[in-house]
């Protein structure tokens, strides 16, 4: 198909190029995003939850493969649902298609004012927290240059995003690849010390008394945390080239990758580090790196500020979409629904998301922030696979062109839910409030989307203000593709 042509506004018979979102993703670009948005500061941070939470070494390593195992499941049931509906926009879009538009603008709501400025906002911090601190060891570097160079970061993949989809995703297979060598460079020292018998850390591995099953479900809310980021690339699924083969093939490759790299960096930590001091380190890599890694100590805090970096970006890549897919469906402020004219990228909703990002990064702290969001990602990632069962209990006759086994679909399902439920009772405070901010999108639903309800005056005020941004920013309604 070529790409659609449109008359010149002056008349004079030249075609120029149709405005719209391209697709350009291919496969390694979508595998490289999918592995670039799980691999982030999670591997780096995780290893001492789950120790703490299951108890003993051997039990870790098993909640680590398991982790991988669910979020495979997980991400296999986006795959179906990515490839049943073409939409970009991932679990907003299949939560309007099965469970309808109320719940599907709270999925838009929570994105803008709550998950993304905050999974953006912890990235970044932990990118900002390795730039600096190695000038400042063993000195604790200062908070405000932390937060300034985090500042930064965002800013420069913000700038890429809104100047090119290839520079983007040639950013992501970059990124990608240097955060893989940083785990090649934790396991080969790891397997080096294992073939030479150091396994000491290792017998007596699954240790009955120091197991401890009540906090089990912790662990694996630790896991899957690290595994995080497999159900991004739904969000581009217009801009995926051959979207019914490379999104399945994308999913199973990258999260296939992912489990067997992280299994090993953690069978890497216990060779050479006891139990005992991975439970002491704040930064388990960086205490790996100056026992296995003397010559590359300095090394190690680089790779993970890119392995950061590519996290951030593959957020952005995304995200996005999300809100100009739901500006599309009515459901957002129509501004969101336009693209640049020469860039073809969502320009105002880089632009509009980033303030916000700025301003929970100044104010927030990384932990807080992750739990913060982590309950609205997961009840909506519950919310997408439930509307998946409905949707096939319903409509069996749908075509389906990858179609997930229904063991796998319930199962995670299931496992959903019992996270959901987990967050609020473990951290009451920062989840409660996420509830209640999502709760805060009900009534604008009523009052801007289900019934139009706004004084004529505000009407008149947003009309103008979005016909004044979109003037400066340059950018219109995405144009109808024809053959």
């Amino acid at each position: 198909m070529q790409r659609p042509k449109l008359k010149n506004e002056e008349g004079d018979g030249t075609e120029k190029e149709a405005v719209y979102l391209r697709r350009e993703i291919g496969l390694l670009p979508a595998v490289s995003f999918i592995i670039g948005m799980v691999v982030g500061s999670g591997i780096f941070i995780a290893p001492t939850g789950i120790l703490m939470n299951s108890g003993s070494v051997g039990l870790s390593l098993l909640v680590w493969a398991l982790s991988g195992v669910l979020s495979l499941f997980g991400a296999l049931c986006y795959a179906e649902l990515g490839t049943t509906f073409s939409k970009s926009g991932s679990d907003y879009i299949y939560v309007l298609e099965t469970l309808g538009p109320l719940p599907a603008f709270l999925r838009l709501w929570a994105e803008y004012i709550l998950i993304r400025p905050a999974v953006a906002s912890y990235v970044s911090l932990a990118f900002g927290r390795y730039v600096v601190e190695p000038f400042f060891a063993p000195c604790a570097a200062p908070v405000v240059l932390i937060k300034l160079a985090s500042i930064l970061g965002v800013t420069f993949v913000v700038a890429i995003n809104c100047w090119s989809v290839t520079l983007a995703s040639r950013a992501q297979v970059t990124l990608t690849f240097i955060k893989t060598f940083a785990l090649l460079l934790i396991i080969i020292p790891g397997i080096i010390a294992l073939a030479k018998g150091k396994t000491e850390n290792f017998q007596n591995g699954f240790e009955v008394d120091l197991i401890t099953l009540d906090k089990l479900p912790l662990a694996f809310y630790n896991g899957l945390y690290a595994y995080g980021g497999w159900f991004y690339l739904n969000f581009v699924t217009e801009e995926v080239i051959n979207p019914n083969r490379n999104i399945p093939l994308a999913i199973i490759c990258s999260m296939v990758t992912v489990t067997f790299l992280y299994v090993l960096v953690n069978v890497a930590y216990y060779t050479v580090l006891t139990p005992a001091e991975l439970l002491l380190s704040d930064a388990v890599a960086v205490t790996f790196a100056n026992r296995a890694l003397q010559g590359l100590s300095s090394v190690i805090p680089i790779l993970v500020a890119l392995s950061c970096l590519g996290a951030l970006n593959g957020g952005f890549i995304g995200s996005p979409r999300m809100l100009f897919v739901g500006a599309r469906e009515g459901h957002w402020p129509a501004i969101f629904s336009m693209i640049h004219i020469r860039r073809h990228t969502p320009l105002p909703a880089l632009f509009l998301l980033y303030p916000l990002v700025v301003l929970m990064l100044i104010t927030g702290e990384i932990y807080q922030l992750i739990n913060f969001a982590s309950f609205a990602d997961w009840f909506f990632i519950t919310l997408a696979t439930l509307g998946m069962l409905i949707h096939r209990y319903r409509f069996p006759l749908q075509p389906r062109p990858f179609k997930v086994p229904l063991l796998i679909g319930v199962s995670f399902t299931a496992v959903c839910f019992f996270i959901v439920g987990l967050s609020l009772y473990s951290d009451p405070w920062n989840t409660g409030r996420s509830f209640a901010l999502t709760l805060t999108g009900v009534p604008v639903y009523y009052l801007t989307v289900h019934r139009y309800r706004l004084p004529r005056r505000w009407r008149r005020f947003f009309d103008y203000c979005c016909k004044q941004l979109q003037i400066l920013l340059e950018v219109i309604q995405q144009e109808v593709q024809t053959c």
